[in-house]
């Protein structure tokens, strides 16, 4: 479960990041984070994986708090969550299997876990047979299925979404979404940031509406300016 409690969070240049904002987010949820730039959404995204620390408020991700969290326990609290980039972030000069399997290693996996766990997750998100490839051998689709996957290959409890479609075309970005979709529908939470209203409204689900560091909406539904 995600909980934002009265959370405000201000930057040391005085920026208001965030105005008193709440919302929960339930153990299997789907949910869109939108709004236009500026609005706090980035800050949403730092303070769930513990890059930032609240001004004031609560937040709890997966049974941490994240205003008492220790710097022995963000390690764990790191592993229930797996995070997609915009811009994908593979090491160029590793292969696929090579990059899932640095995210393994991180967390402590073993030899025998590593190898068969990532062609299990490769075969989830439609890259079965392609652990040799290069990033640069791929399309940006496959890249950002291959981001998918590495945030996957720790069997997190939530995804983190930040803008993941936003270096791809109309029909990329759909299977991406779609994919996504599927990844929940195994029973792990999805937060998706995106600013991109025609992609949110082909999907029924709930919309969380950031603006001014505050919530300006929220239920299932569509995404109107």
């Amino acid at each position: 479960m995600i909980r934002l409690k009265d959370v405000e969070k201000t930057y040391e240049n005085g920026t208001e990041a965030l105005q008193g904002i709440s919302f929960t987010i339930e153990d299997g949820e789907f949910v869109f984070l939108v709004g236009p730039s500026g609005s706090g959404k980035s800050t949403i995204i730092k303070l769930l994986t513990g890059e930032v620390i609240p001004t004031a408020g609560r937040v709890m991700v997966n049974g941490f708090s994240m205003s008492r969290i220790s710097d022995r326990q963000i390690p764990y609290m790191r592993r229930t969550i797996g995070v997609i980039f915009q811009d994908f972030r593979l090491i160029p000069k590793k292969t696929v299997f090579d990059n899932l399997s640095l995210a393994m290693r991180a967390v402590g996996a073993t030899p025998r876990d590593i190898r068969t766990r990532i062609p299990y997750v490769l075969e989830l998100v439609g890259l079965k047979g392609m652990e040799d490839r290069y990033p640069d051998e791929l399309s940006g689709g496959e890249q950002q299925r291959v981001a998918i996957a590495r945030a996957l290959v720790n069997n997190p409890s939530t995804i983190v979404a930040d803008e993941p479609t936003g270096n791809l075309d109309p029909n990329r970005s759909l299977e991406i979404m779609t994919l996504l979709e599927r990844i929940n529908a195994l029973g792990t939470t999805v937060v998706v940031v995106t600013h991109e209203r025609d992609l949110v409204n082909h999907f029924d689900k709930r919309v969380i509406m950031i603006d001014h560091g505050q919530v300006n909406g929220d239920g299932v539904g569509t995404y109107e300016v």
